[in-house]
């Protein structure tokens, strides 16, 4: 679901899996391999939880944040 109420999109397992499999694939072509590690920063969204479940799939630690953090506190984050 969206922020605002009553909007919401609706995905089915292939179109997830389709979606994940693709980030993967470009996740590799950028040079991420398994063991590396990934910040996710995006807002709630399908799209974003496809990027958690890419990463998973290619052996990528990720961490998300979403919006609302300072740059330090980001930053601390990202570092961690």
């Amino acid at each position: 679901e969206k922020d605002e109420p009553g909007e919401e999109v609706r995905v089915t397992y292939r179109e997830l899996l389709e979606l994940t499999c693709r980030l993967g694939n470009t996740l590799k072509r950028q040079g991420v391999k398994q063991g590396d590690r990934v910040t996710i920063y995006m807002p709630p969204c399908p799209l974003a939880v496809a990027s958690m479940l890419a990463c998973a799939r290619i052996g990528a630690v990720h961490a998300v944040v979403f919006a609302g953090f300072s740059a330090e506190s980001l930053a601390n984050r990202i570092r961690d």
